[in-house]
Formats: structure tokens, sequence, C-alpha cells
């Protein structure tokens, strides 16, 4: 087995436009980059015109619209040539139920078979209080689709689906569902009433299946099953075993029953290659220190990356004028949409928790008092207070959780949590509440007898799963949309409640991450990124001017105030203009269709004026329209170039020191596909946009050759490819087993400064800019030193040589906000 580290990656999202013959042809490009391991999105077969592969409906076979095993097998063969490893991703949590169903066969077979087929144990399927597997993709109740004849049986030619005229299926619309054999000739209310499965109406909120998250197209697997994870993981391992995969991303594990025990195995079966996690920590939490991983995908280095270059000054001017648009507490923001989305979108999984609590309680004398809306009310409130994705509370009998923490050290954060849920209940619902604080974590309640049942430990497991559903919808997808103070902060894994970070701060996450998770992932932009890193760049430095930015944003309200729609949501407001701020560039405006695309999603995201499920469409048109007519004015667009120039200097200081942290800090450094230059990407599907790798071949090339960097995006790119090659041309230092990390003294706040070290001596250093406007415009450090280690240093951008000690900072800085050093030995 292969014991590969990567120095660093360059994720690619694979898909029906860009295959394995695509990604084989700009291998020499990457090599050429200074990238060291191709870092590929899902490669097993995935639902029908699936776009990213998360949707996965058959472990046993490479997609074949990405090009099938061969075509894996060739881009892995040439990039070995190259030397470039290559990692995969990994989705052990959900299957797709396609469209149709006939593409996932070990779906198809539990749809036909019942609990008789061979695949029934591999589903999350709650069959306590419905035996048949409920369905959710009707457009109109039941009763309606049978009066309006769009349910019928039908015998198909469909290979490519797997179906053919011998079988009749039963068919609605594109949906094919399999029949229970011998039950094809009863009419049809009889035929549905004989089926292993229910059809059920989309809006009727009934599924009995674990979801991931809200999606009901993707079912949950039971990967605490053995069974399970061989028949899901099998030719994975063997192209492992191969030599073909060289490494592994793991998608989402806190979904999973037992995310300690799949980890474990998978490292077993592996040999223990490089794996990280997608795992999000809150920013106090940390990872768990015996998870057999090298570390996470790189959110908790993202959001302190950002927010050490964030102005702290800028924070109240920026509140207030958030508050002009929509008064918000952020605490609140986050409490009242976790709470919405628990009673709403979640409430299939918000019900088979209470179910469960209900049987517990009605099996034990001592409980059976316990009254069903006040353990639901107290499982809302418990949830809503929890403050990360899991808190690994231990089942009944263990004294230790999957985290290596202690039981009492767990029943005090789910305790504490249970406290802040107390204040939000009337007392009279204060014995559920403790009660359900108690079974949650596997703590004695009720009778003695009942203590081991296996209800509990279920529940234990449920609400660890819920946690994290509810942190993903409540907070990422509602919160973030909602809170507009400074809209760069809501990432992903962010904490924009902190607002900036100190470089001390970062200096002591840096030191723990070099000690503990040498080899985690570090990333600025993802696919699942609500901005690209260059978007969060150009919105953070609004904390520079503040105040100029609200003078702008009243200047253009005015402007536009004939065509303003009169209802306009305040939070919506507000992140339109921040996101004008984050894709306007040198260039111009936005496309407009990109622009309103995002406005409507994140709108419905916010599920505040709007929302997926009941749209508002005139509410949505007016805001459309308004965003159109933003980016076609003239007065728009002469007021947003007067922004960019006066705001060039911070945003180029933001985007190329973001750059310079992510790849000299500890970690395996990341690229997201085309973000080598900078982007204007927003949410997916946006930042899955094609990208144009043969026009940064040739730009590259230029640089190579000696043209001087024209803008920003050939400047990022020249600064990425010196980085990224000087990673490959030391691994030693960044990634080897005696690689260091030491922070630097200077006499300034406005640089982040640092050594990457080798056996103890310092041998690359890193001087980023942060409060550009300080430091360059106000002048405010003309004195600031930084104290370089001992011996000769050459810059790596620049070939300029500097001798160890003490250096005026406006000196290393002059020609450009970052500088980076190699010792020359």
């Amino acid at each position: 087995m292969s014991t590969h580290v990567p120095v660093s990656t360059y994720r690619l999202q694979l898909g029906p436009d860009f295959t394995f013959a695509e990604a084989t042809a700009i291998l020499e490009h990457l090599h050429h980059l200074g990238i060291t391991d191709l870092y590929l999105s899902p490669v097993l077969a995935a639902a029908p015109g699936s776009t990213h592969g998360y949707d996965v409906v058959d472990h046993t076979r490479i997609s074949p619209v990405l090009g099938g095993r061969e075509g894996l097998e060739t881009l892995a063969a040439h990039a070995h040539r190259l030397g470039l490893g290559v990692v995969v991703d990994v989705v052990p949590n959900h299957m797709a139920i396609p469209v149709p169903a006939s593409c996932n066969p070990p779906l198809w077979d539990v749809l036909t078979h019942g609990r008789d087929s061979q695949f029934g144990h591999w589903f999350d399927i709650d069959r306590s209080t419905e035996e048949k597997v409920v369905l959710p993709f009707l457009g109109r109740p039941l009763a309606d689709v049978l009066a309006a004849g769009e349910l019928t049986v039908a015998r198909l030619d469909e290979p490519e689906h797997g179906l053919d005229p011998q079988h009749p299926v039963l068919a609605y619309y594109d949906h094919r569902f399999p029949l229970r054999p011998g039950t094809e000739h009863l009419p049809l209310p009889d035929l549905l009433e004989q089926q292993h499965y229910r059809l059920a109406h989309w809006r009727s909120g009934q599924v009995n299946y674990r979801r991931f998250f809200d999606v009901d197209a993707l079912i949950g697997l039971r990967m605490e099953d053995e069974d399970v994870f061989t028949g899901t993981h099998g030719l994975l391992l063997e192209l492992i075993e191969a030599g073909t995969i060289d490494a592994l991303r793991i998608d989402h594990p806190d979904g999973l029953a037992d995310p300690t025990g799949y980890l474990h195995r998978l490292h077993r079966a592996t040999g223990g290659i490089w794996t990280v996690v997608e795992k999000i920590l809150a920013p106090h939490e940390q990872l768990p220190q015996h998870w057999p991983v090298a570390g996470t995908t790189g959110y908790d280095a993202a959001w302190r990356i950002e927010q050490v270059l964030i102005e702290p000054g800028g924070a109240q001017a920026l509140r207030e004028t958030m508050d002009a648009f929509a008064p918000a507490e952020f605490t609140t923001v986050c409490r009242e949409a976790k709470r919405q989305v628990a009673t709403t979108t979640l409430r299939a999984e918000l019900d088979r928790i209470t179910c469960l609590l209900d049987r517990i309680c009605a099996g034990d004398v001592l409980l059976r008092d316990r009254a069903t809306p006040g353990l639901r009310s107290a499982v809302v409130e418990l949830l809503t207070a929890a403050d990360r994705y899991r808190a690994y509370a231990p089942g009944p009998g263990h004294t230790e959780d999957s985290t290596g923490h202690t039981e009492d050290s767990l029943v005090q954060i789910v305790h504490a949590w249970s406290r802040q849920a107390r204040r939000q209940l009337p007392s009279a619902q204060h014995p559920e509440l403790e009660l359900v604080t108690a079974l949650v974590v596997g703590q004695p309640a009720g009778s003695p007898a009942a203590q081991d049942h296996p209800l509990r430990t279920e529940l234990v497991i449920r609400f660890q799963q819920l946690c994290g559903a509810v942190m993903a919808k409540g907070i990422e997808d509602t919160a973030y949309y909602r809170w507009t103070q400074l809209t760069s902060l809501c990432e992903v894994g962010g904490a924009p409640e902190r607002f900036a970070v100190e470089p001390e701060d970062l200096y002591r996450w840096a030191a723990h991450t070099q000690d503990h998770w040498p080899h985690t992932l570090t990333a600025l932009s993802t696919h699942d990124a609500k901005r690209s890193e260059d978007v969060r760049a150009r919105i953070g430095v609004l904390s520079q001017y503040p105040r100029e930015w609200a003078a702008l944003v009243h200047h253009l309200r005015t402007a536009t105030a004939h065509e303003r729609p009169a209802h306009l949501h305040g939070a919506t407001e507000n992140l339109l203009w921040q996101t004008l701020a984050g894709t306007w560039t040198a260039q111009g405006a936005p496309p407009a269709d990109r622009f309103t695309d995002y406005l409507i999603k994140a709108s419905r995201e916010a599920k505040v004026w709007t929302g997926w499920t009941e749209p508002d469409q005139i509410g949505e048109t007016a805001l459309v329209d308004y965003a159109r007519h933003l980016v076609d004015s003239e007065e728009v667009a002469t007021t947003m170039a007067e922004w960019v120039t006066r705001t060039a200097g911070a945003v180029r200081a933001a985007t190329l020191g973001a750059r310079a942290l992510q790849l000299m800090l500890p970690g395996v450094a990341d690229t997201y596909q085309g973000t080598e230059v900078t982007t204007t990407s927003l949410v997916d599907p946006d930042n899955r946009r094609p990208v144009d790798h043969e026009r940064i071949r040739r730009l590259l090339a230029r640089l190579d050759a000696g043209e001087e960097p024209a803008d920003l995006p050939a400047a990022k790119l020249q600064l990425s490819a010196a980085l990224l090659r000087l990673r490959r041309r030391r691994p030693e230092v960044f990634v080897g087993p005696a690689a260091g990390f030491l922070s630097l003294a200077t006499t300034s706040g406005a640089v982040v400064a640092f050594a990457r070290t080798h056996d103890g001596e310092a041998q690359v250093v890193t001087l980023v800019t942060r409060r550009y406007r300080r430091l360059i415009e106000e002048g405010t450090d003309p004195d600031a030193l930084v104290h370089l280690p001992a011996g000769q240093w050459r810059s790596v951008l620049t070939s300029a040589t500097y001798p160890g000690g003490p250096h005026a900072l406006a000196q290393l800085l002059e020609s450009a906000p970052v500088e980076v050093l190699e010792r020359v030995n």
C-alpha cells in the first residue's frame, strides 16, 4: 500500500463536460504549475444527469459518463508518469434515489422485494411506524395523481436504465418504480397497496428513510454494517491496491451512525493511506485526536486566513450599515434559523426522534407520563442550542466517546446546550428537557432495568446525526444568507461572529496544526463554497473602507430609487450590494444572469420573503429586474469603477495575501480548479462552471518567459506557481517529518510573519500585508520592522537577497504586498 503524502493538490470537478479525458489533457499544465497531486470529485457511477457525482447509484462501476474504469486508469497512469498522485472523493453517507430509480440496483432490489431483498440492510429506513419505504416524489396528492391518470403500468424498453419490456414497471412521468412480482395485473389502487413502497406527495413531509440533510433524492446508508462497507468500497479498495488511487477525501462523515468506526475500518482496509475528512469544526472545537486521518478538508484554515486580513476597526460601521437595512443580532438570527429548519425542512427527522422518545417512555413505567409535545419541544430547543455539528455523546455503558473525550466532558457539553434551551422553554417543560438531555447522552433515566434498551442507543445516534443536519441547513444554508454585516465571513465552516482575528490567533492555530495535524488539507475555495476566495477578498476589503462603502451604497440607492422595488427586503438588498462589490472587477460588472441567479438562490435559502417550496414570483421578478438595471446602469458602472480603482491596492493585498498564507501555512495546500488566477465565482452551480485551462496555461508560459503580470489574475498566477513550485522543490519543509512552524517577531500589527522550519531551522519566511489602508495609505507604521532568522535569504518572487536580522517592512514589501523568502544554503 502507498504511504504517499501530497504536498499540494488541485481539485477538479468532474462531470459530463469535464471527463477523465479532459482531466488527462491538462496534467502537463498542472505539473508545470507545481501541483503534486490530482484531487478528483467522486468517480463512481452517479445518477443520470449528475453534474457533481455525490449522488452515487452504483458502487461497482466507475462512472461511464466520465470515461469508466479505463478512463480513470489512463488518467492515473499518465498522472503517475508525471509524478502526480491521485486523490479521490468518497461518499459513504448516502446514495441517490435517481430518476429512474432502476439506475440504483441495490435500491431497486429493495423496492422490489422489501425485507427479502439481499440489500435490505443497506439503507437507513425506519420501519417502526410503517413497513413500506415512503417515497415523496409525487407532484400532488396520490388521489389527484390517480384521477389524472398520471400513474401507469408500462412495459418499457430502456436498456440504458436497466429496463426491458419483460418486466413491467410503474411509470410516473420520468420516474420508474418496480412492481412486486405477481402484482402487475391488479387494479391500480390494489397494485399500489401491494408494493413494498408508498408514493407520497412531496409537500406532505412524509419520508421514513434518513436523508442527506433535507434532500429527498439522497437516501442514507447503514455504513456501520460491515457488509455495507464491503459492498460500497470494494471497487475503490481494489483500485487502491492496484496503485491507481493514492489517497482519499471522505465526504460528510458526521452523517454516519458511527464515524469513528467507519474511519478505523477504512484505515485498516486501505493500509493507512493519506485520508482527509470533510469535518466542519466550530472555532472552539478540535478534530478528534484518535481519528486515523490526516486532518480535515480545510474549512478551519480558510476562515482564519480570511479573517486575519480583515480590518477589525470596520466592524461597527458595517454593523450600522446592516442595521439600516435590517437590524439583527447574530445569535438570534442563528437560533431562529435553526429552530425553523428543525421544525420544517427536517421535520421528518425530528418526528423520528420524537417517536423514539415516545416509545422509550411508553416502555418504561417511570416515564409513561411524559407528554409528547414537551419531549418534541425539548429536542427542538436542544438542537437549536447545539454549537457544533456533532456532540459525539457516548451510548449507555460507555465511558469514552468516539472523539476520545471522557463521558463527563461530553455530558458537560450537552448540558451546556440544555441550560441554553431551558431559557427558551416554559418551566412546565423543564422536566421533559432534563429527561431528553439525559437520554441523548446515554445517562441513566427512568427504570434501571431499561437503561440498556436498544431504543436508547438508537436515540443517541439519531440525535447526533440530526445535530449536523440542523447546523448545516440552519446556519450555513439559512442564517448565513440572513446575516449581512460582512457577507464574505458567512462561509461554510466560517465564524462571522469573530469578524476578525489577530496574527497571534493564526499563529496559535498554525502551531497546533503543525504539532497535531501536519498533513491536513488547507483550502480557500471549494466546490461547496458560497463565494470564491477572490470574491471574499473583495468583500472583505469593505472592512477597511466601511464609511466610504456606506456612502457609495447610499448614493447608488438614491440614484436608482426609481427602479428599486418598493418592498425589497433589507437583508436581501444589503447582500445584493456586497455581492456587487465582490464581483465587480476592473473588467466591469458581473454577468447579469449569474448575478441574478445567485440573488434568487440566496433569497430562497434565507427563507424570509421567498423560498424553494413557496417562491414569491412577484418579489423575485422585481429583484431580478432591479439587479439587471444595476449591472446595465451607466451611473452604477461609473461609481463602481471608481470604487474598484480606489480599493485596488487593498484588494490586491487581500487576494495575494490570502493565497500566500494558504500555500505557506502548515498542511497540504489545495487549489480549487481555476483559482490559481482570480475568479468571481459564487455559490454552486456557479462555482462549477468550466475553467479555461488553456488560457491559464498560455498566461503561465508568458509569465515564465519573463512577461510582467499585467493585472491581478496574472499576479496571482505568478505567485501561485512560484509558491507551489517551492513546495514541490522543498517538500521536507512543508510536509516532511522534521517540518515545523515558527512565528516571527515584528513591531507592527499590519503584517503576518512566520517561518517554515526543518529540523528546527528556519528555511522559508512568509510576510503578508494586512490592514493595507492603514499601512500604505495612512502610513501608520513607517518604521515597522521584522526580524529575519539568521542566514542569507533570497526572495522567491524577485530574487532579491537579504541577510538575517531586523529589516524595515517598507523595504521588504516595497514591490508587492507579500514576500516569501527562501534560505540560501
